[in-house]
């Protein structure tokens, strides 16, 4: 694929991931495929992940930045951009990836309250991740010289 393509293509995702609406329906992802897991429902964790997959490319581009989701969603762009291995931050990361390893593994047993904790820790974690990524995410906006870099809401120069 063309460089110019591929690139106008990955915009394209970014942009209408931003959607606050992409980002709060996608939080239904893990619910789904736990509960499908749990009740051998293998429609809906296809389904699930089929809508996960196509998801970001369902809503419009937001009209401003200035949805928390939103905020979410461009905050993540840059840290997966930079290649920023954010420290201490990331072990919530891990920690959500075992959580739900073992959501997983409890639904797939039938132990209804694990499935529910490992799903709940998994997301907590999940939600701690992104906000302290919004708060740094903010925090670059903020110290960026706006009297010499005109700047959209994502930071990157106009």
């Amino acid at each position: 694929m063309d460089d110019s393509i591929r690139a106008r293509a990955k915009r394209t995702f970014w942009e209408r991931h931003a959607n606050p609406w992409s980002g709060w329906s996608r939080t239904l992802t893990l619910p789904a495929l736990t509960y499908a897991v749990y009740h051998r429902r293998w429609r809906l964790g296809v389904a699930a992940i089929l809508f996960a997959a196509v998801n970001p490319l369902l809503f419009p581009k937001p009209d401003d930045a200035d949805a928390w989701m939103t905020k979410v969603v461009l905050a993540e762009r840059r840290w997966r951009e930079t290649g920023d291995s954010l420290g201490a931050l990331q072990w919530l990361n891990v920690g959500n990836a075992f959580a739900t390893v073992y959501a997983f593994y409890a639904a797939y047993r039938r132990d209804a309250g694990g499935a529910t904790v490992g799903t709940s820790l998994s997301m907590t974690l999940k939600f701690a991740f992104v906000a302290a990524l919004v708060r740094r995410y903010e925090g670059e906006l903020d110290s960026l010289d706006v009297g010499t870099v005109a700047s959209d809401r994502d930071g990157r120069p106009q």
